[in-house]
């Protein structure tokens, strides 16, 4: 048995085409979707996200701002930026990258967003809606996980799900968002005692805890779906330097019926769904 792939760049090609629509049809009515994107800080990861995000945004015809500052900067300056793209009604979107440096709250920072421009679904407000079952923005790592289920048919009612992993950015929305489609929904995390126990009941696995190939074959059942949220970069071995998830690709595939690659999966997703709720935030102006 060899698990089909559910592939992350064919799908976001295919939603990133239905957004340069959606763009192109709010352009025509003076609306230009528009994303601030504010990094802090000389992180060459966060660099590779912000500079990824900006190239979506140009690719589906929307607007992008980008603020760069050096990463001693008074937060004060930050906040005031914030303040001013919040009173800006031409940007519809705005996102602060994450890591900041140690001398910022980040909890402040993100609550700073005006709610209904947060596109990244942090927002305590955004939270709460999505808990309560209405959400005003779904979390973009979550909500690109969610269309690749949908993409894949994958039976969501009744199904056991497992989440290992249990981040304000992917675990606890995930678990939601499985909830609200009626799955029976199980969370680990480090403290849990026996994992593979957890994991093997699972006809729906989502990894998401950043430890290279943690998740084995033997932790699988029989024709699952499993998804890879880990992006971690191999330190050691022949592929030394490459990409991997949380996990292990080659032993998965051999039990699993439905699985995502790393690179190639989630990854793609998470930008797709980034320009999918600043256009819905953009579209939202004109009702």
């Amino acid at each position: 048995m060899t698990a089909s792939i559910l592939d992350g760049n064919a799908l976001s090609a295919h939603l990133r085409t239905e957004l340069a629509e959606r763009a192109a049809a709010l352009a025509a009515q003076g609306v230009h979707p528009c994303l601030a994107v504010i990094l802090v800080g000389e992180d060459p990861a966060s660099a590779v996200y912000v500079r990824n995000k900006v190239a979506g945004c140009e690719k589906v015809g929307m607007r992008s701002i980008k603020d760069v500052y050096a990463p001693d900067v008074n937060p004060a300056v930050v906040f005031a930026r914030i303040a001013e793209l919040n009173a800006d009604p031409a940007v519809h979107g705005i996102l602060v990258q994450l890591p900041l440096p140690k001398h910022f709250d980040s909890e402040a920072v993100l609550e700073a967003i005006a709610p209904e421009k947060d596109v990244d679904g942090f927002h305590a407000q955004n939270v709460g809606a999505l808990m309560q079952g209405n959400p005003r923005f779904i979390p973009c790592t979550p909500y690109g996980v969610m269309k690749m289920l949908e993409a894949g048919h994958v039976p969501l009612k009744g199904a056991e799900a497992v989440i290992v992993g249990r981040s304000n950015i992917v675990g606890k929305p995930m678990a939601m968002l499985l909830l609200a489609q009626s799955c029976t929904v199980t969370v680990c995390h480090s403290q849990s005692r026996d994992l593979a126990f957890h994991t093997r009941r699972a006809d729906i696995l989502v990894a998401a805890v950043g430890r290279a190939k943690m998740i084995t074959g033997d932790m699988i059942k029989p024709g699952a779906t499993v998804i890879d949220v880990g992006i971690n970069r191999q330190l050691s071995g022949p592929n030394a330097g490459k990409l991997c998830g949380d996990v292990d690709f080659e032993s998965a595939k051999t039990v699993a019926g439905l699985i995502t690659p790393v690179p190639g999966g989630v990854g793609p997703m998470t930008i797709t769904m980034l320009l999918t709720n600043t256009i819905e935030a953009a579209e939202r102006t004109l009702i």
